[in-house]
């Protein structure tokens, strides 16, 4: 016997498919959209649509907007870019309020096990960046991982040629840590005391 039946099976089946969502976690998503009303259903979905529709990458540094240019880039420094994983990671160092420049986002990290490599993230983009605009520093805030820290040093070694100063925010931040979850204070402390790599 089928532990449920098809439609809800299929809606349980595309909430899994989302980051860090299990079958328990889905399965709960998947009765609260059919105890929702119709208009709530419809809500929920139309929000889903235009999300996908309008959100695109900012044409400078790759963050998610829904214009040509993000807002972090019309009203920041340029001369100081600070290069992330992931769009999440702007949240995270927005929220501590002590950084006016740019970002730089790489939309992953090198990883030979994952077969990422320098072709699959944004890093000719942050060349061509580096080499066109007046940057005269770039702080190096990928994770304190593994995949983090070689990002980190082989992006160094391609921008030191260029003159630019490279920096590495400061290990407040243990090792193995999503910036998602990092406190205001730890994560202002190790942007404040980045060093040079």
């Amino acid at each position: 016997m089928k532990n449920f039946i098809l439609p809800i099976e299929k809606l349980i089946a595309e909430f899994s498919h989302l980051p860090g969502v299990g079958r328990k976690t889905a399965t709960r998503y998947a009765y609260s959209i059919i105890n929702k009303d119709m208009q709530g259903v419809q809500d929920f979905a139309s929000a889903l649509l235009e999300a996908k529709r309008l959100v695109k990458y900012c044409s400078v540094c790759g963050n998610f907007t829904d214009s040509d240019i993000c807002e972090v880039c019309k009203k920041g420094d340029r001369k100081l870019v600070c290069v992330v994983a992931e769009p999440k990671d702007i949240l995270a160092f927005e929220k501590v309020r002590e950084y006016n420049g740019t970002y730089h986002v790489l939309h992953g990290l090198l990883s030979p096990m994952e077969g990422k490599t320098a072709e699959d993230i944004r890093i000719k983009e942050l060349l061509a960046r580096v080499s066109g605009d007046d940057v005269s520093e770039v702080i190096m805030a990928t994770p304190p991982t593994v995949e983090g820290e070689a990002t980190a040093i082989y992006i160094s070694k391609l921008l030191k040629p260029l003159g630019v100063k490279v920096s590495r925010i400061a290990q407040g931040v243990s090792m193995g840590t999503e910036l998602e979850y990092v406190d205001e204070v730890t994560l202002g402390k190790a942007l404040n005391e980045r060093r040079e790599i």
